[in-house]
């Protein structure tokens, strides 16, 4: 694997080729795979580069197996992108019971599509896209491996001191997003215990892209000058890149009741100590609003670490090649992450 770290990144070119490069454990893993790839909701944020980084890791392995991505791709240009890489691509509503059961039988599948923002005033979409669906999708697909995406919101606010909730940690979802995804979570494990299905369920928090996430939030009110809240003055971030390896790297770990893993970085990140370190490379003083709470939304991944290694990416990388982004004025996807968020409103 080319060691991506030594250079900076400043097109969308040289972003899609870092988070889309399949380690050489990725690699390894793929092949390893029986049968073809199916991603559900690869139109999303994370969807195309894990499938791009899939389709690599073929490539490099040098057989056949295809990735297969569904969405509604409501966002122009997506399809046409996966496609141009080599990825089939089939349109489709995940809540629509006829496009659901026409999909292809596939023996390793991916499910990403969710509801997050948007889900104060329309909570029965969210309830229904995020408990429904995938109850709907662990009965259609009851004979393959099935890694499942879900939240480290499930967990409460912990102590900063305490190092972040573990798998073994007692859950309490605050507000209703965080709710309907321990929904799927319950689900995918009912549908497992009934029909022996191997699952893997990763609580993911939070994934870093240049064009958006934390880091982004925050790099970008400090060039601006804008008040940085500290209502959650703590998280926890990983590479985007990283936790698309860890997922392709997961079907190996399927089981039946469900593995469960937090999926982020091995530090607890303080917010203010973010800002100072955009601070000094933009020349700028960060200005803040509030002070840190005793507790934060944190997630402790020291199983995953365990299972996968430490995610290759570090956050000192991070924070220069989000820095660098801001500085040449790379697009964004204008999605703040909303990190600050303490009562679970999206």
């Amino acid at each position: 694997m080319p060691n991506l770290c030594n250079t900076l990144i400043q097109t969308e070119v040289q972003l899609e080729s870092h988070l889309s490069e399949p380690t050489d454990e990725v690699i390894a893993a793929v092949a390893a795979l029986e049968g073809d790839i199916l991603i559900l909701g690869v139109g999303g944020k994370m969807g195309p580069t894990l499938a791009k980084q899939a389709k690599r890791a073929i490539d490099h392995a040098g057989i056949a197996k295809k990735v297969i991505g569904v969405s509604r791709f409501s966002i122009p240009g997506v399809q046409e992108d996966l496609q141009g890489a080599g990825i089939e691509t089939i349109t489709a509503d995940l809540l629509s019971e006829d496009c659901l059961q026409n999909l292809p039988d596939i023996q390793n599948v991916i499910l990403m599509a969710g509801r997050k923002f948007g889900s104060v005033g329309n909570e029965g979409l969210t309830w229904a896209m995020n408990g429904y669906m995938p109850g709907r999708v662990a009965e259609k697909f009851r004979s393959a491996r099935l890694v499942v995406f879900s939240t480290g919101n499930v967990y409460p606010l912990t102590p900063v001191s305490h190092g972040g909730a573990t798998e073994s940690s007692p859950v309490d979802p605050i507000g209703e997003y965080a709710q309907s995804c321990l929904s799927r979570e319950r689900i995918c494990t009912y549908f497992s215990s009934q029909f022996g299905t191997p699952i893997v369920i990763l609580r993911l928090n939070y994934a870093i892209d240049l064009r958006y996430g934390i880091l982004l939030d925050i790099a970008e009110k400090v060039y601006a000058e804008e008040p940085i809240s500290l209502q959650m003055g703590n998280v926890n971030v990983i590479w985007q890149g990283d936790a698309n390896a860890i997922a392709l790297r997961a079907f190996s770990h399927c089981q039946s009741p469900p593995l469960v893993l937090n999926v982020t970085g091995p530090e607890t990140v303080s917010i203010r100590y973010l800002a100072s370190c955009f601070g000094t490379i933009f020349n700028k003083s960060p200005y803040f609003d509030g002070k840190e709470a005793s507790t934060a939304l944190l997630s402790n991944a020291s199983r995953c670490h365990q299972l996968f290694g430490y995610p290759h990416v570090s956050l000192g990388q991070m924070i220069e090649w989000v820095a660098e982004w801001v500085q040449v004025g790379g697009t964004t996807l204008r999605k703040p992450t909303h990190f600050e968020v303490r009562d679970g409103k999206f």
